[in-house]
């Protein structure tokens, strides 16, 4: 039984239209998006992406120890130098293929600019819009391709394994329907709605993770959290916006409840330390001040400089009521990013046949403990290519093609209870908030538990409110159980 679509691929962001454009024009890809097209973490991505373009200047080995050293060393180094050797070679075909423009300088060279943990001005970037500018120039390649096809408001449901393919359950706009497909590609980006307050985009509920838990897939080190020290802090509202590390990287100063900066405090490398070191050090700031206001000061960079280097930040700000040309920047760390995921080799395959996973959902190994500022694009591009090269090897020599009917559609009824979603988070953020509350962790696990088995066995109607809640749910209590089996251990990783 031939299928619908050699592969399907959940997810527009950056992963995603770059893993759809890496194929042969007579492979026919089907891509899904949840919402409309553009809301997703790699629209959000500010500071840039990492790259050793310029080989004058800088080096592949001093890109590598920058992320072993914000990694705790736990890297996987064999991804870490596919990471670090091939990705200039993607970025430089952004610029080329995709006509992706980054900044340059009045002699007309990429212009690079540093954050904090390199060693180097590696960083290239469009303004503080740098996710925005790729992703917008990835779709417009990708829906210039006949053999492309993009989905808007489709909801990977379910995915069910079946003889040379799958059977995957899409919501599309609220009516349920099966599709065939050879392959799968997972880039549905990270879990930050499991928090009260994130950075990341409506769409980051966890539910590539979550399906590919319940195919059971090995799901590795998803405990491991970043939280971007400097999200503004806004008085209301659960996503926050970033205040980039670029800015941070072009002078901006930290500052706690004082006015006074306390960064030497705890780290030598003051305001550019990694961003996990910097959260910490703002907690332990908090407890000795016994404030929470905290502070970014770039008003020294001038006027002209910031409205030119931070166009998108200055109006964000703005309309905050901050001028930050003239005042302090209020911050405060926030959830942000996710180092584990669904565990993939370094072709993005995953431990169940046929299934890929790439971007912020996969765990390539590559950022070890914390993620150093700016790999997440690059990380991106890489291993989404590399899941191509795999699917289309495997395409040559093998057939493909679901081996009988659609299981029976979810029959569910019941209407979703309110106020689950809600628990998750607070569970979240009061266990597994940048300093850990083994307490409250120990006590979360058994209310999330309850309500992931009451989401599981409650006859439910599929609709997307239930699909995240549950994805919530599980990705909350795998979070958990992996913090109480690593507890006392927390310098090791799986």
């Amino acid at each position: 039984m031939k299928n619908e679509y050699d592969v399907l691929i959940a997810g527009t962001g950056v992963a995603g239209l770059y893993a759809a454009l890496n194929f042969d024009p007579e492979v026919r890809v089907l891509v899904l998006s949840k919402k409309e097209v553009g809301i997703c973490n790699s629209m959000l991505a500010q500071g840039g992406v990492a790259a050793v373009v310029d080989k004058t200047n800088d080096d592949y080995r001093l890109h590598i120890a920058d992320t072993l050293i914000a990694g705790g060393y736990k890297n996987d180094l064999r991804s870490l130098e596919i990471l670090v050797n091939e990705g200039p070679e993607d970025v430089l075909r952004l610029i080329k293929e995709m006509g992706v423009e980054f900044d340059r300088d009045e002699t007309m060279n990429i212009s690079m600019t540093l954050e904090g943990g390199h060693s180097r001005r590696r960083i290239l970037h469009h303004k503080d819009s740098t996710g925005r500018e790729i992703t917008e120039k990835l779709l417009a390649a990708a829906r210039s391709k006949p053999n492309i096809k993009i989905l808007e408001y489709a909801h990977l449901a379910t995915l069910t394994r079946s003889g040379g393919g799958f059977w995957a359950g899409v919501l599309v706009n609220g009516e349920f329907q099966y599709i065939s497909c050879s392959y799968c590609i997972l880039c549905t980006g990270g879990i930050g709605r499991v928090y009260a307050y994130t950075t990341n985009s409506a769409t980051a509920t966890g539910d590539g993770i979550t399906l590919a838990y319940e195919l059971g897939a090995r799901i590795k080190n998803l405990r491991l959290i970043q939280f971007h020290p400097t999200a503004f802090a806004a008085a209301q509202g659960r996503e926050r916006f970033l205040i980039s590390e670029a800015v941070r990287g072009e002078g901006a100063l930290l500052l706690n409840c004082h006015g006074e900066r306390f960064m030497h405090r705890y780290d030598e490398r003051g305001e550019l330390a990694p961003r996990d070191v910097v959260s910490r050090s703002i907690m332990l700031e908090t407890a000795r001040t016994g404030s929470d206001k905290f502070y970014l000061d770039i008003t020294g960079r001038g006027e002209d400089f910031i409205r030119n280097r931070f166009p998108m930040i200055y109006k964000r700000c703005l309309e905050e009521g901050v001028d930050i040309t003239r005042k302090y920047i209020p911050v405060f760390p926030c959830q942000h990013y996710l180092m584990g995921g669904i565990d993939v080799n370094v072709y993005g395959d995953t431990t169940v046949d046929r299934l890929y996973a790439a971007g912020e959902c996969s765990h390539t190994g590559v950022h070890g403990r914390n993620r150093l500022a700016s790999n997440s694009l690059l990380e991106a591009l890489v291993f989404a290519r590399r899941c191509t090269y795999d699917i289309s090897r495997r395409m040559r020599h093998e057939e493909s093609g679901v081996d009988g009917p659609p299981p029976a559609p979810p029959a569910g009824s019941r209407q979703l209870p309110k106020g689950y979603r809600t628990a998750i988070r607070s569970i979240m953020q009061k266990a597994w908030f940048v300093i850990p509350d083994y307490e409250a962790v120990r006590e979360g696990i058994v209310q999330a538990k309850e309500i992931l088995e009451d989401l599981r066995n409650g006859d439910y109607a599929v609709t997307s409110d239930y699909l995240e809640a549950k994805s919530l749910a599980t990705i909350c209590t795998i979070i958990l159980n992996e913090v109480l089996e690593n507890q006392g251990k927390e310098d090791l990783l799986d």
